[in-house]
């Protein structure tokens, strides 16, 4: 089953390019993280979830791959899946296409923890939130970019 959301569509703008004339890093970052949040209520653990448990996810640790340049004006697609849990914490991979062509052009790989805010220290995953995980896990090596292109 196929356990990948689309978690953003955006546009490079000028203003994301550098002197090199293709998108910062920090806006491939932008779009990395804005589709981190919106992955838990996709899967169906809005962070209301774990908040109401005392709990929250922060981001431990990212590693991107920079694929292919982006430039002004090109469409892009993020999409996301989780791919392993721990303990404490969720490794959630995420893929930015082009949407016109379906080309992979970055990705990135998050590591999050759950944390409590109340005691600033990394807590155990909820039961309940492991459980719907555990459903919604995603096989890393499926074809993402299905659906993507002219003829998509």
């Amino acid at each position: 089953m196929n356990n990948w959301f689309e978690t953003s569509r955006s546009v490079v703008y000028p203003w994301h390019c550098d002197h090199y004339g293709h998108m910062n890093t920090r806006w491939y970052v932008h779009q990395f993280d804005d589709s981190g949040f919106h992955i838990w209520t996709l899967a169906g653990c809005p962070h209301s979830r774990s908040r109401a448990q005392g709990v929250e996810t922060v981001a431990a640790r990212y590693t991107i791959d920079y694929l292919r340049e982006m430039v002004a004006g090109q469409l892009l697609v993020v999409r996301c899946g989780f791919v392993r849990l721990g303990n404490k914490s969720v490794t959630h991979l995420h893929r930015m296409f082009d949407a016109d062509s379906g080309t992979l052009h970055a990705a990135m790989e998050c590591v999050e923890v759950f944390f409590d805010p109340k005691t600033r220290k990394s807590a155990p995953m909820p039961d309940d939130i492991r459980a719907v995980l555990e459903r919604k896990l995603a096989d890393p090596d499926e074809d993402w970019s299905t659906g993507l292109g002219a003829g998509g």
